[in-house]
């Protein structure tokens, strides 16, 4: 900010306060919203009432002055003369108030010539003097990091922004007020923890000083929350703050929230009727409709969920039965035919998963729900009874893109604990975001969890419904420091 204009501010900092005016007092005066004022005028046209806001908009004209404040409702117009107000007063407040003060102004309600309504003000108290320029609504913030860098400013000058953090409320509130309806508890859960399991993910890692031990940052809420099963809970929930140590892109986010519910004694098919039925209460709580769009595809909501089997799906796309026991190298292979990129560690499940989001997730356009993941991917998954290389699990898919992810949870200690073991065979070959051997978790499950159905979605999905990436629906998105 340049230091001509910063004294310019400062000085009228210093008149108002020449003047006997408190620039930032404690105490405020307010009869009611702005819009109220603006619905109630024809009732309130005698009353002399008291409004507060930020001045938006500001024209001196002599012995006249118009201007609009905005509250938290919206905005009204002011007009201020000096034959209608203390002379030194409008004086003060013609010199010295600008865009971006806090102002309370008393006064009464009448139309301009213009038929627009408006505060005739009498009287008027500083709430807060502004000393650094604002972006105007008109120009803006172009710079789209500085947008996130400094969102107070964004919201300031973009409604549209305002309204889309209205909006996710919304969605996360229909998630709540659904999972509530349903029958569930919510809970909250560590997010601190031993050992970070629930998802494929690098976590971040912390010290603990009064227990003098690293612990690491949740990056999903699974595990807490299946022990609360075996604990006796039938059906539990959490919406909470996740950490993931990985890149940035549109979908992907370090901090993000997320929300995982599990029910026991359901099985993958009643799981999937409320995923899909929870899907749509989401869309049209949040948008007003059940039509979105997203990367210029337009997305209809108000269908059945079709079921897409992976293993025919992989079938049909490479050739590949993944019935059968594929080395990693013939998939390797593959994925060099079709031109698909991965890093030279991955292993089995890696590859078959890079394989699958590279080709097939990219015709999935319409919701839909991958059903039958195979369980090199779904260390967490019960297995198909029909076919002990296929797991009992889905994620709802529109756009090319995963907007959640559950599945019948396996509940046999055993074969938890091989599974994990072959995750940690990965991890020693390489693989950061293989999962670590949780042994009190198993141990959880030797005392017995109940059959259940388990489901987790975050706050990408409502960046899907908006059409916007995920660092634009968090209100304060990490940046680099400048």
């Amino acid at each position: 900010m340049r230091e001509d204009i910063l004294q310019t501010k400062l000085d009228k900092l210093d008149n108002i306060r020449a003047f006997g005016m408190e620039a930032y007092p404690e105490k405020t005066r307010r009869d009611m919203a702005n819009t109220e004022a603006l619905e109630k005028f024809d009732e309130l046209a005698a009353s002399e009432i008291t409004l507060v806001g930020r001045v938006r908009s500001f024209r001196p004209m002599g012995s006249s002055t118009f201007a609009h404040i905005e509250d938290g409702s919206g905005k009204i117009q002011l007009f201020l003369n000096k034959n209608n107000i203390d002379e030194a007063k409008y004086k003060l407040f013609a010199k010295n108030v600008e865009l971006g003060d806090f102002v309370q102004v008393t006064g009464k309600l009448f139309k301009t010539k213009q038929e627009e309504k408006t505060l005739e003000v009498n009287n008027w108290t500083m709430l807060s003097k502004n000393i650094r320029p604002i972006p105007t609504e008109h120009f803006g913030i172009k710079d789209e990091e500085e947008k996130l860098r400094k969102r107070y400013l964004d919201l300031l000058v973009n409604p549209e922004t305002r309204e889309l953090f209205r909006k996710k409320n919304i969605f996360w509130q229909t998630v709540r007020q659904s999972l509530a309806q349903e029958g569930f508890l919510e809970v909250q859960t560590p997010v601190l923890e031993h050992i970070p399991g629930g998802a494929d993910a690098e976590p971040f890692v912390t010290h603990h000083n009064a227990l003098n031990q690293d612990f690491f940052l949740r990056i999903s809420l699974e595990l807490p929350l299946k022990r609360l099963l075996v604990g006796g809970y039938e059906k539990v929930f959490e919406i909470g703050r996740c950490f993931r140590n990985e890149g940035m892109d549109r979908e992907h986010l370090q901090e993000f929230d997320n929300t995982e519910f599990y029910a026991s004694y359901w099985d993958l098919e009643k799981g999937m009727e409320f995923v899909e039925s929870l899907c749509k209460k989401i869309v049209l709580e949040t948008t007003g409709g059940y039509e979105t769009e997203y990367e210029g595809e337009k997305i209809n909501w108000n269908i059945d969920f079709p079921r897409i089997d992976y293993f025919t799906e992989f079938k049909k796309t490479t050739g590949l039965d993944l019935s059968e026991d594929i080395p990693v190298e013939e998939l390797k292979k593959k994925a060099d035919e079709l031109g698909v990129k991965y890093e030279a560690n991955y292993g089995k499940g890696r590859m078959i998963d890079t394989i699958y989001k590279k080709t097939i997730r990219q015709n999935l356009i319409q919701p839909c729900f991958l059903v039958g993941h195979p369980i090199d991917v779904s260390p967490l998954a019960k297995s198909d009874p029909d076919n002990p290389r296929k797991t009992l699990r889905m994620q709802p898919i529109a756009g090319k893109s995963e907007l959640g992810n559950g599945f019948a949870e396996l509940n046999d200690p055993i074969d938890q604990k091989n599974r994990f073991e072959q995750q940690m065979k990965m991890r020693e070959a390489g693989d950061a975001e293989a999962q670590m051997m949780d042994d009190d978790f198993v141990e959880a499950l030797e005392i017995g969890m109940p059959p259940a159905f388990g489901f987790g979605m975050g706050e990408r999905f409502f960046s899907f419904i908006m059409d916007r990436s995920i660092r634009e629906t968090v209100i304060f998105a990490a940046v680099k420091k400048k």
